[in-house]
């Protein structure tokens, strides 16, 4: 079964890793180098998929300063098409639609089909801040994507944050499938109880809509510094003060980072919910720490032994 057979199954889970790509200005070498370490460090999970981030500046989401100064990348689809070529392995590629227009979309777009023959889209907003009105809306962009002759299976973003600070995130999910989201990948998890929380909603408001739920990967990754979990903290991840302090507190940070990601995933997948939605597990390598790198893999083989079975999820 593909991947696209597997985002859009009612049964099974779904297995993802998810990287940045190089930094902008990386030569050719560099960019070989990296994905040939990537593609070493992975060819033994069992992945579905790649997750590749299009990394934009959300400084203007918040008055804290950036923990790390913002660095660009290469294009992504760069990245997503040189890591498919070498492993046979799709990438789900994520666009923040920043400040295009629908004429640039709408040119973005048959340039990804024309030039990178991605099929995989996860498409992004912008941060929330005070500036605006923008030419093109994130609801736009989803129905524009979802239209094209490419075809392509478009994902948007899930924040159970944003569901427990008041604003129903499971509201937003359902008005995206609408628009045409298929899929949706979650913002790290270090909060069980707020994804609980967002899922149980979610579960609800699709039987009362009458709509079938869609698939909801969960995002995970590895803590083991302080300059990690400030960064981690900073971009909204809910993370509890005693998460936090028994990490950093711990003879083996990453080793309790990975514990309490396992716990997590746990107590997530404990939950009426798992009947009716189609999950699936997303890991994250985002860090620069050879230490936080290898201890994806440990994490990735650690919530991969919690994932039922294939078995058809009732509606």
């Amino acid at each position: 079964m593909n991947l696209r057979a597997k985002l859009l199954e009612a049964r099974g889970t779904v297995r993802l890793y998810g990287t940045t790509p190089p930094r902008e200005g990386s030569t050719g070498e560099v960019v070989m180098n990296a994905a040939a370490k990537l593609v070493e460090r992975v060819q033994r999970l069992p992945i579905d998929g790649f997750v590749i981030y299009d990394i934009q500046d959300e400084s203007a989401r918040t008055s804290e300063p950036r923990p790390f100064p913002f660095v660009r990348t290469i294009d992504p689809r760069v990245y997503s098409k040189l890591l498919a070529a070498r492993t046979g392995t799709p990438a789900i590629c994520y666009k923040s639609i920043g400040l295009m227009s629908e004429s640039g979309w709408r040119a973005w777009l048959d340039e990804t089909d024309r030039d990178f023959g991605i099929e995989y889209l996860s498409i992004v907003g912008r941060p929330t801040s005070r500036g605006g009105p923008y030419p093109l809306s994130l609801e736009q962009a989803i129905r524009i994507a979802a239209a094209h002759q490419r075809n392509y299976l478009i994902g948007g973003v899930a924040l159970p944050e944003r569901h427990r600070d008041g604003s129903p995130e499971s509201g937003r999910m359902i008005a995206k499938a609408a628009d045409g989201c298929s899929f949706f990948v979650s913002q790290t998890v270090y909060h069980a109880a707020t994804t609980v929380k967002m899922l149980t909603d979610y579960a609800r408001d699709c039987a009362e809509a009458g709509v079938a739920p869609r698939r909801v990967i969960l995002t995970f990754a590895p803590v083991g510094r302080p300059k990690t979990m400030t960064f981690v903290k900073w971009l909204g991840v809910a993370m509890p003060a005693e998460t936090e302090r028994a990490i950093l507190d711990a003879p083996s940070p990453l080793s309790k980072s990975i514990e309490i990601c396992r716990a997590n995933l746990e107590r997530i997948l404990d939950q009426d919910y798992v009947r009716r939605i189609p999950l699936g597990i997303n890991v994250e390598s985002v860090s620069i720490n050879r230490e936080e790198i290898d201890a994806s893999i440990d994490l990735f083989h650690a919530l991969e032994s919690l994932l039922p079975e294939d078995a058809p999820a009732s509606r």
